[in-house]
């Protein structure tokens, strides 16, 4: 079916790249969120099964397979929107809205039961249930506006003019959220580049929205809204600095909020080491004492207990290094990017 997908290209275009479906950021963020989420049930499900005499496959099954399902899926949208065939999305459409049911049951089920709050697992139950459901919205939101199984005429797209440009290579615009990330995109250029010296024909042409033509319109476009805001007001002259704002202000604000979630996820380090070093001090103490075995028909895991593994606090330690190396280089990215067209453009 993947490779059914991948083969079923209805827009042909020079570069081995791909054009965004809505909400193509959205998706990969809500199910990058989602695989985090399973692994939370996984480790919750290992933890709480470790604590009983007996082994319990249900605690931590049905999450593995969730993660694999999860994964399957962002590789096949990857295939779907490479190939622009968006009537294959339909398979993920009831996917989504099965999981979404089957988890809404699982959700309705714990409170009927009880289960508090502060039980982790009602918890991930809960977030699960929102990120299916956010999922599904997005489904939705790909049909209303690609108009591809309801509707009598399709959406038709034409792709940019980068894209049918073969002496563009920067083709960061239009990867996706993970290639972006970790600059996957770039690996063409540098495997050339330790072959043989780079020329400019091998980096290319620039791409219309870095020219510097196309940065001096948006700047002239946001400074002559400041000269028509100002021209009932003599006394006051059109700001350059507003102009600015108004045209590359999103960018800037975007490599701001990157950097500040980096900085937050720096404190996750000595958190983490903290719990990590405090979890063996209390396993040397307690190495004498009888190990708490818990109850099978009482196997819920509360927050508190699971982050007191060590194994859990590593794991979140990993997680959280790669995310905040992540966010940091987006931001040195992005202030980059953002300071050459304004430059251009001034």
């Amino acid at each position: 079916f993947l490779g059914w997908g991948s083969q079923s290209s209805k827009v042909q275009i020079h570069h081995n790249t791909w054009l965004h479906f809505p909400g193509h950021n959205l998706r990969w963020i809500l199910t990058f969120t989602l695989l985090f989420v399973h692994v939370c049930e996984i480790a919750e499900g290992i933890v709480s099964d470790t604590q009983m005499k007996s082994r319990h496959l249900h605690l931590f099954l049905p999450a593995i397979m969730g993660f694999v399902a999860a994964t399957v899926s962002i590789v096949y949208y990857h295939n779907i929107e490479t190939s622009n065939f968006p009537k294959l999305l339909l398979a993920l459409f009831l996917y989504w809205i099965m999981a979404f049911v089957t988890k809404t049951i699982k959700l309705v089920r714990y409170c009927q039961d009880g289960v508090p709050f502060s039980q982790l697992r009602f918890c991930i139950t809960g977030i699960m249930v929102i990120l299916y459901g956010l999922l599904m919205a997005v489904e939705i939101n790909v049909i209303r506006v690609r108009r591809y199984v309801f509707f009598m005429n399709p959406q038709k797209v034409k792709p940019p003019e980068d894209l049918q440009d073969l002496g563009v290579r920067f083709l960061q615009p239009f990867v996706n959220l993970l290639s972006k990330a970790t600059y996957w995109w770039m690996n063409t250029l540098i495997i050339s580049a330790h072959k043989k010296p780079v020329d400019l024909k091998a980096i290319g042409k620039l791409p219309i929205a870095m020219r510097a033509l196309t940065n001096y319109v948006c700047l002239k476009e946001a400074y002559e809204e400041q000269k028509k805001k100002v021209a009932d007001q003599p006394n006051r002259s059109p700001s350059i600095w507003l102009a600015m704002y108004s045209a590359f202000g999103r960018p800037i604000l975007l490599s701001s909020t990157f950097r500040y979630l980096a900085d937050l996820l720096g404190f996750a380090g000595p958190l983490c080491i903290s719990g990590i070093v405090q979890g063996f001090q209390n396993t040397t103490n307690n190495t004498n004492t009888t190990e708490k075995v818990r109850d099978p028909s009482n196997s819920y895991l509360s927050s508190e207990e699971f982050l007191r593994n060590v194994y859990v606090l590593a794991v979140l330690l990993f997680l959280a290094l790669i995310l905040q190396r992540t966010f940091l280089q987006a931001s040195y990215y992005v202030t980059t990017e953002t300071g050459i067209n304004l430059r251009g453009a001034l």
